[in-house]
């Protein structure tokens, strides 16, 4: 083992030597990671740079070679990125304090630009949240608190992710989406106050709902009566006498039916008073 050592102590150091810059020089940036060369403070190359639609194993994830000691490789995440901003309070156009918890989703696009401008997925992190403070109270103050509660809370997103998205880009991101995962008044009076207001509106809502209900139905009766009064005009028209003798029968009905709310009363008539010629017969 010394004969060897000593016959080829050069050999075995120079391959050793290369053996560990080989080691330093390789680095491996998996497929979810895309890696950014800096040399002396400076970016100078991408490795399996973020391009949408490409597949698995032809970004160019692997294997990679850098100078050693000079290069210095960072790591920078390929996948969707989650911005979680701290629960605030929002005035609503409606004067509603509101407790807002938002949260956006965002991917680095250019590495390069982050890097610069960021140095790390943490530090546009700390340039977004405030930034989507911003936008929030600017967008929900132009809102009710109640439009919130509707469809109109989709496009208020929209907007909120579009202009989001343009300060991003300064920082090589991109926002894919934004959303509010809960929106509530403070406890205590203004929640107390806004129940109320949400109940007497909903009550107003209904009695205008049922006096039109009303009104319409009194329509419906007006053109039912009328359209039976000419149905039999139409009909009693054909027969007169017939149509005496009905008449005739509702107004007996009306007299001398007994019922309730109708009392004991009796009437005294003749019998030779018109209003019994029913009664009588034909002569």
């Amino acid at each position: 083992m010394d004969t060897i050592w000593e016959n080829h102590k050069l050999t075995i150091i120079a391959l050793a030597a290369a053996f560990v810059a080989l080691m330093l020089s390789v680095v491996v940036v998996p497929e979810e990671q895309q890696a950014v060369v800096v040399r002396t403070g400076e970016p100078v190359r991408v490795i399996n740079r973020f391009q949408p639609d490409t597949a698995y194993g032809d970004t160019g994830a692997g294997m990679v070679l850098r100078i050693p000691l000079v290069e210095q490789v960072q790591f920078i995440d390929k996948r969707v990125l989650a911005l979680d901003m701290e629960r605030e309070q929002v005035l609503s156009s409606d004067q509603q304090r509101l407790l807002v918890d938002a949260y956006a989703r965002f991917r680095i696009i250019d590495p390069v630009l982050m890097v610069q401008t960021a140095g790390t997925t943490e530090g546009v992190r700390t340039q977004l949240e405030p930034i989507l403070n911003s936008v929030l109270r600017q967008e929900l103050g132009r809102r009710t608190f109640s439009s919130l509660l509707t469809a109109e809370r989709g496009q208020a997103m929209s907007n909120i992710r579009e202009k989001l998205d343009v300060q991003a880009r300064e920082y090589g991101a991109q926002v894919i989406d934004v959303r509010i995962k809960r929106t509530d008044l403070p406890d205590g009076t203004p929640l107390e106050s806004a129940f109320r207001r949400m109940k007497t509106d909903r009550e107003r809502e209904a009695r205008t709902i049922r006096a039109q209900g009303e009104r319409n139905a009194r329509v419906i009766r007006a053109e039912a009566d009328a359209e039976a009064a000419r149905v039999y005009a139409a009909s009693f028209g054909k027969d007169p006498q017939f149509y005496d003798f009905y008449r005739a029968m509702q107004s007996y009905d009306q007299t001398f039916a007994k019922g309730e709310g109708r009392g004991e009363s009796s009437i005294i008539l003749s019998p030779d008073n018109d209003y019994l010629r029913q009664f009588r017969g034909s002569r």
